[in-house]
């Protein structure tokens, strides 16, 4: 039988190896899980935009091996200085944009000594260092959502920079329906929307249409769907023309002093702004103002 996550078949009898060739296969095994984590998200660079679609049919689940493909693209982004901004879409648009964690997998583990506690550790350990490795990105996340983003989907849209959606696209944290709240996606929702408007959302499981999900905060633009596409690469566009060092500064900056209060957020972004005046990206990006010209980015 194929291992569903791996795509290797085990041998049916166990066969004594030569240590070199242990090695070998140890090493195919692993490139064969790579290959597959990769499979599981879809990567294109276009220009300085890195678009990323989530390539797990039908639902998109948050799976294991989906969290650590979208990580490890994420991850991979920090060492490329060309890529400006990053784009998160799924690869089968229409229907599902993710349907939050793999249920199935979960599960699974019930049937393990510590009735899957290890492994539900495990997943929501990963699942937070996903969302925060987008909010700490040092370029901008936009979310391109053609569907239904539910539970720990919803999550990942609210965890992006920007979000824009088609005007049949629908949102919900429906874990109450089945006795298990949205704890992990309350935090990245009640972040992003009012406080009755994300317990709304949390207390009933009840899916929120796009203009809801607008009107809460959670998304910036609606559109039909023959305009995403475009809509969503031309902000990200946008966004990629400006100094990076300027967008990274001022990305980072904007979660920070979110956490803090009014006085320490002024005393905070004060120096925030006197550091970033110093840069050569500012010096130039002022000089280029005056001499009504187009500046040319160092990223210094």
């Amino acid at each position: 039988m194929v291992n569903a996550i791996t795509g290797f078949s085990p041998p049916v009898a166990r066969v004594k190896l030569p240590a070199n060739q242990k090695r070998v296969l140890r090493m195919s095994i692993v490139e064969l899980k790579q290959d597959a984590s990769a499979a599981l998200v879809k990567s294109e660079k276009i220009g300085s935009v890195l678009r990323l679609e989530m390539n797990n049919p039908p639902a998109n689940a948050l799976s294991v091996a989906m969290m650590q493909a979208l990580k490890a693209e994420l991850d991979a982004t920090r060492e490329d200085k060309s890529i400006r901004a990053v784009i998160i879409a799924s690869a089968t648009p229409g229907k599902l944009f993710s349907a939050g964690h793999d249920l199935k997998e979960l599960t699974l583990h019930r049937t393990d000594e510590d009735r899957g506690r290890a492994f539900f550790t495990r997943t929501m350990k990963l699942c937070a260092e996903l969302m925060q490795a987008i909010v700490h990105l040092p370029v901008p996340v936009l979310a391109e959502i053609d569907g239904l983003a539910t539970a720990a989907g919803c999550q990942l849209v609210a965890s992006c920079d920007l979000a824009f959606c088609t005007d049949t696209s629908a949102f919900c944290t429906p874990g109450v329906n089945i006795g298990l709240f949205c704890s992990t996606p309350m935090v990245a929702l009640s972040r992003n929307v009012q406080r009755k408007q994300a317990m709304e959302m949390l207390l009933t499981g009840e899916t929120i249409d796009a203009s809801n999900a607008r009107e809460f905060g959670l998304i910036n633009r609606i559109m039909p769907r023959q305009y995403l596409g475009q809509v969503v690469m031309k902000y990200a566009e946008v966004i990629a023309s400006k100094s990076p060092l300027t967008v990274k500064i001022g990305k980072e900056a904007f979660y920070r002093q979110a956490e803090m209060s009014l006085e320490d957020a002024y005393e905070y972004t004060a120096g925030v702004m006197v550091e970033n005046m110093m840069a050569r990206d500012s010096e130039e990006g002022m000089n280029a103002f005056i001499a009504k010209r187009t500046p040319e980015w160092t990223g210094e």
